[in-house]
């Protein structure tokens, strides 16, 4: 059984962050349960493109409000407690915190090794 809290994460190796977000990384490869959680924070104005090449992500808002946009479309989908929103395709994709800080409870798979940061395309590298 994994039991862990949230401030025993803040702080630590598993306490990622980048110009306007945040990651919190709950559940990573090494506790082998075949997908990494994390309590991600994008904070208030940021917009971040992101294409997540190699990994599958779905994410959970718990709190604040935003957006999302595939960068091929043109529609914004509004994000705010209890939206999912799941990247199945690899999507290219912009998101943004528009009323305060945007928090996602995120889910990878291949799951997340701990110390990934977005690459210049907006990915994380693939899993060795």
């Amino acid at each position: 059984m994994i039991v862990t809290a949230l401030k025993d994460i803040v702080g630590t190796e598993r306490d990622i962050s980048g110009p306007g977000w945040q990651s919190r990384r709950l559940l990573l490869a090494s506790d082998g349960m075949g997908f990494s959680m994390t309590d991600t924070i994008i904070r208030r104005g940021a917009t971040l493109e992101l294409e997540y090449k190699h990994h599958l992500e779905a994410c959970y808002c718990i709190e604040g409000s935003g957006e999302i946009k595939s960068v091929m479309g043109v529609e914004w989908h509004p994000l705010e407690p209890f939206t999912l929103y799941a990247l199945d395709q690899n999507d290219r994709h912009e998101v943004r915190a528009i009323d305060g800080d945007l928090r996602l409870v995120c889910v990878f798979n291949p799951p997340l090794t701990g110390s990934e940061v977005h690459g210049p395309d907006g990915s994380y590298s693939p899993q060795v």
